[in-house]
């Protein structure tokens, strides 16, 4: 059990049945009445953020996390299978729980996040960024750095992702995997 006071971010409570991720909070000691926390917490099932303020002192229910690094390997009818880097064990998880599953690719490492007690996956999540090359898209014309006009472009993995005109098939480009967003080519 925890208190208000252990509240951090990333911390993950039970609350109500439901398994949730604390993202951001702020303990509030106003000049009068009692002091509480202000938190936005999110549903590691559905993903969904609520705001939710606790009295100072209420007790909360952890949830023991443990991260682990796993690869992925494929993907087959029974979801994406994933390999532990330490002990060499394989998984299947399903892609409603992966983070940025658009922009997975075989050999890509994940940070899985795991109910120690009961050895149930709760989310898997990709590095902020990763690199992925251009398979398809419209090319680019001399001179087309001007504006901020973005196209559509398919990446190796079969992701739809919005680029600057002055890309062209074959190039290699960043992409952050939370928003799905262009952030800058990558030469070499």
């Amino acid at each position: 059990m925890a208190t208000t006071a252990d509240i951090r971010n990333g911390m993950c409570i039970d609350m109500d049945g439901q398994y949730y991720f604390v993202i951001e909070f702020l303990h509030v000691k106003p000049g009068k009445g009692a002091a509480f926390v202000r938190t936005k917490l999110r549903n590691v099932t559905t993903g969904r953020v609520i705001d939710r303020t606790f009295n100072a002192g209420v007790k909360l229910d952890e949830v023991r996390i443990e991260r682990r690094p796993y690869q992925f390997l494929y993907k087959d009818d029974m979801g994406y299978n994933f390999m532990n880097t330490e002990t060499y064990e394989q998984i299947s998880i399903a892609g409603e729980v992966i983070e940025g599953v658009a922009f997975l690719k075989e050999g890509d490492h994940v940070e899985v996040q795991v109910h120690a007690e009961s050895e149930t996956i709760l989310t898997a999540e990709l590095p902020q960024n990763v690199i992925l090359e251009i398979t398809y898209t419209e090319p680019g014309m001399k001179g087309d750095t001007a504006t901020n006009t973005l196209k559509p472009a398919t990446v190796e993995t079969g992701a739809e992702i919005r680029v600057p005109l002055f890309i062209n098939a074959g190039e290699k480009v960043k992409i952050d995997t939370r928003s799905g967003d262009y952030i800058e080519r990558v030469r070499g």
